[in-house]
């Protein structure tokens, strides 16, 4: 394990070299662009990992001067994409355009308002929001990542007994490497003996209990209003092959209904939480009549052979830098298929941080924003993962 830590650490330091640039941009410049090509991107949180302490810092893909270079270089070398466009493609009323990337963030963390939107609006691109609809308007509820995250840096220096083994609560490092090992255990059990596990240890430890960080629907709808096209992304956010095939349909239909109800609206397009699907969760996708689904898998998508429900993304995480984001982007570039899903490049932190309709749907042009209505207006503004 120390190994391979080791080897994904010099591999990093190779991405972040000019050599390393150098060699991209050429690529890049000399490779044609593939038809039938779409790269789609997912983000979580757009953030200093300072200003939220209490929440899990790997789920941050990228600080916002970070994220404003990817989407100034997406701008301006790659074509944008509404989700409106992929499915007109998907139901075969339109040709891909060429150098295609879909914008998608999931979960709905309040910084994706705060940081991200007016990045995007900046550079005229849209986006989906997947939203695990249970919690918006919960302000007591947050994501089990964050609650175990907050749960184990908060807590008084100790030792744990726990499924994991003894974990030492001490330092920084001893902290981060207590919740990675809890998290791994989490992912591998059953959803319901997951959740107990968490609401167990949280308990144990005593802390405050973690507060929600996700966008509340009044703020969402402001979003909607503004050109974001939100979509399902169940409604607890349970990994959906680790659960009853019933309660993963319940799931899936919960948060469409609950955004229908919400916004108005929603497409039938839906991103699995964590990656977590298999064959009959995909069925269940398109016995409800979905047509898109977004797993965690890592690479792009050749659209003449691609698999609708499964469709490949890539994760953008803090260790992904423009010339590695580049790099994955490139029209030859596939990926794998690991279950994992996800960039294999993990997110970095210090160890001591602890169908909606056509309206919403439009393309913003480089330098437009999108209204409700859908007509442009000028504007001044410029592994698995959870």
């Amino acid at each position: 394990m120390r190994g391979r830590g080791t080897l994904r650490r010099s591999a990093l330091a190779v991405t972040r070299g000019r050599g390393f640039a150098w060699l991209v941009d050429a690529l890049d410049r000399a490779t044609r662009a593939r038809p039938d090509a779409l790269a789609v991107l997912t983000y979580h949180r757009i953030a200093d990992p300072a200003r939220s302490q209490h929440l899990y810092p790997g789920l941050i893909s990228a600080g916002p001067s970070e994220f404003e270079e990817q989407m100034r270089f997406l701008a301006a070398r790659h074509r944008p994409l509404a989700l409106g466009e992929l499915l007109a493609v998907r139901r075969g009323e339109a040709r891909l355009p060429l150098r295609s990337v879909l914008v998608t963030f999931d979960d709905g963390y309040r910084d994706f308002a705060e940081d991200a939107w007016p990045i995007l609006k900046r550079h005229g691109i849209p986006v989906v929001l997947f939203v695990p609809t249970a919690y918006p308007g919960e302000p007591g509820r947050a994501f089990w990542w964050d609650r175990l995250y907050r749960a184990l840096s908060s807590a008084e220096p100790r030792t744990l007994e726990t499924p994991a083994g003894t974990l030492r609560l001490v330092s920084g490092a001893d902290r981060l490497s207590a919740y990675k090992r809890l998290r791994s255990l989490v992912r591998s059990l059953p959803h319901e003996e997951a959740m107990g596990l968490v609401d167990d240890l949280c308990d144990s430890l005593g802390t405050l209990s973690a507060e929600s960080a996700v966008l509340s629907w009044p703020e969402l709808r402001r979003l909607s209003s503004e050109g974001v096209v939100l979509a399902p992304h169940s409604r607890t956010h349970p990994f959906l092959d680790r659960v009853p095939l019933e309660a993963a349909r319940e799931e899936i239909l919960g948060s469409l209904e609950d955004l229908t109800r919400e916004i108005g609206s929603a497409p039938r397009v839906f991103a699995y939480p964590a990656g977590g699907e298999n064959p009959s969760v995909a069925r269940a996708l398109a016995e409800e009549g979905f047509e898109l689904g977004f797993t965690t898998e890592r690479g792009t998508n050749d659209l003449r052979e691609a698999d609708w429900l499964r469709l490949r993304r890539i994760n953008v995480g803090r260790a992904s830098t423009l010339a590695l984001l580049r790099a994955q982007l490139l029209p030859w570039w596939k990926g794998s298929r690991s279950n994992e899903g996800g960039s294999r490049i993990p997110n970095t932190c210090p160890s001591n941080t602890l169908l909606q309709s056509d309206r919403f749907l439009e393309r913003p042009g480089p330098s437009r924003g999108i209204d409700r209505s859908g007509s442009t207006a000028d504007t001044n503004l410029k592994g698995r993962v959870n």
